[in-house]
Parts: structure tokens; C-alpha cells; sequence
């Protein structure tokens, strides 16, 4: 039975299925894993449906309604421009995530890709690689993250690829070291007696072989991007009005603290739950991917 076509690419997909099966149980033993992906999905599913559950646009000003604490019509209040802060803060759910996400996502196709080759090939290249990265990381991330959004013209957009290319790093010294203890494993030497390319090696073999403390760190990273995505925008140099990233709401109600606390105390909120969310949640998936901990 085992000579028939297809069994052996039905009992990979069980093992897979079942590896899947065994660390989401796992991580259901993680309380706090466990409330970090639900705080998670919550801020998804605000994305998602965010345009239609807004009470009012999220640039929407009414002068007879300013610094309004709470009210039936304003439950978190309203800004000095009488605009609505939970239409903002649920608009601003969407501009986070995404900065967070995207720069996650760049800077690890840069660092996995230059990570990959050093790790891979070794010798020269390696060194090469390497000794770049040691002179791109002399200067500190936060200095080059405001570097490159100064020269930038300000937005979105510049604080993302500010982000990025700040962070690559250390995604290509993580990969690389992860390569390195499994490029000379066995069925790795085995495929290149077989005359596999490097490419497919690279990516059928060695990549996911790695993988595992690489999505961890992933996780936690989106974290990290929107905590520093909200400090650039908070100095002026992130998302510009009257966009509610939430660090810019954070900047544009710090001056207004006395009149109306909660200007600053919301988008606080929402930054520190959302860190906090996907550090838990890394956390507890590093614990559930670790084999070491069955």
C-alpha cells in the first residue's frame, strides 16, 4: 500500500497536520498566549469591519461638540476639533496594524534574503555580508529610522520604508545563525548529492527547517513597529493630520491634557494593549514551537 501513488504526499500532509495540531494545544495551555491572540483577532476584525462600524468619519468636525469628555453621541469624547475619538481610534486600529505589519514584512524579505546567501554560501560572501551589517549597525535603529524619515517626504509611506530598513538586520543575523546549524545536517548533503540546486535547497530544505524561531521573532516585531511607528509619528515625523495614528493623536493631545485627559489616555491605551498582545502571544508561540518544552 505504501507503493501507491500519492500515499506519501497524504501521510506528509497528516504529519504536518498533526505538528499543527500539537502546537496550537500547546498554546491553548498559554492563558496569556491565549488573551494576546484574542486581543489579536479583536484588532483584525476592527480593521476588517472598522468603515462600517465608525459612528462618524474619522476627519468629521463639529465645533459644538469640543473636548467633550463622554456623552450619548461621543462615548470616548471629542478632540479640539469636536471630532469623535472612537471613530478615530478604530480608523487609527487600521493604520497601526498596517505600518506594523508591512514593515515586518520588508524588512524580513531584505534580512531573510541577505541572511539566507551569508548563511547558505559561507566564506567570502558570508564575510562580506556580515561586515556590512556590523558598519549598518554601528549607528543605533532609532537614529536611522529618523534619518531616513527626515529625508523622506513625511507620511505613511516614508515611516514604513524608515522602519524597514532600519530593522533588517537583525532578521538576516537571525536567519543566518539559524542556517547555520542545519546546513550541513545530513539530508541537506544528501540533496546536493542528488545534483539539487542551491535555490531549491535554499527553499524546500534549509528555509523551513529555520523557520520556527524566525516567525516568533516576526510576532513580536509587529509589536515593536508599531511602538516606534507611534514615537515617530509623535515627534512629527510619522503619519501628518488628519490621520488618527495613534501616536499622532497621542502629540495632538498632549497640549490639551488639562482640558481633556482622555485625548492622550485612549490612543495610549490602544498602543499599550496592542504591544502588549503580540509580545504575550510571541511569547507564548516560542514556548509552543520549542520542541524542547513537550
Amino acid at each position: 500500500m505504501s507503493n501507491e501513488p500519492g500515499f506519501h504526499d497524504s501521510e506528509k500532509v497528516y504529519k504536518r497536520e498533526s505538528r499543527i495540531a500539537e502546537i496550537f494545544r500547546r498554546l491553548r495551555k498559554n492563558k496569556l498566549a491565549m488573551a494576546g491572540m484574542f486581543v489579536i483577532i479583536i484588532l483584525i476584525i476592527i480593521v476588517i469591519i472598522g468603515p462600517y462600524i465608525m459612528p462618524y468619519e474619522y476627519y468629521e468636525q463639529n465645533p459644538r461638540s469640543v473636548l467633550i469628555t463622554y456623552s450619548r453621541e461621543h462615548p470616548l469624547g471629542t478632540d479640539h476639533l469636536g471630532r469623535d475619538i472612537l471613530s478615530r481610534l478604530i480608523y487609527g486600529t487600521r493604520i497601526s496594524l498596517s505600518i506594523g505589519l508591512s514593515v515586518v514584512l520588508i524588512g524580513a524579505a531584505i534580512g531573510i534574503t541577505l541572511g539566507s546567501i551569508a548563511g547558505y554560501y559561507g566564506g567570502r560572501v558570508d564575510n562580506y555580508i556580515m561586515r556590512f551589517l556590523d558598519i549598518y549597525q554601528s549607528v543605533p535603529a532609532i537614529l536611522l529610522s529618523i534619518a531616513f524619515a527626515t529625508v523622506l517626504p513625511l507620511g505613511i509611506f516614508s515611516t514604513i520604508i524608515a522602519l524597514s530598513v532600519a530593522s533588517f538586520p537583525r532578521y538576516a543575523r537571525l536567519i543566518r545563525a539559524l542556517i547555520l546549524q542545519v546546513r550541513s545536517l545530513e539530508y541537506i548533503e544528501a540533496s546536493r548529492m542528488v545534483n539539487a540546486g542551491d535555490m531549491r535547497i535554499l527553499l524546500t530544505h534549509v528555509l523551513p527547517n529555520s523557520f520556527s524561531p524566525m516567525i516568533v521573532s516576526l510576532t513580536m516585531s509587529i509589536g515593536a513597529s508599531i511602538q516606534v511607528a507611534a514615537g515617530l509619528s509623535f515627534i512629527g515625523l510619522g503619519a501628518q493630520p488628519p490621520l488618527p495614528e495613534w501616536g499622532a493623536m497621542l502629540s495632538a493631545g498632549r497640549s490639551l491634557m488639562r482640558d481633556n485627559p482622555t485625548l492622550v489616555l485612549y490612543p495610549g491605551l490602544m498602543i499599550m494593549i496592542t504591544v502588549l498582545a503580540f509580545n504575550v502571544f510571541g511569547d507564548g508561540l516560542r514556548d509552543a514551537l520549542d520542541p524542547r518544552l513537550k
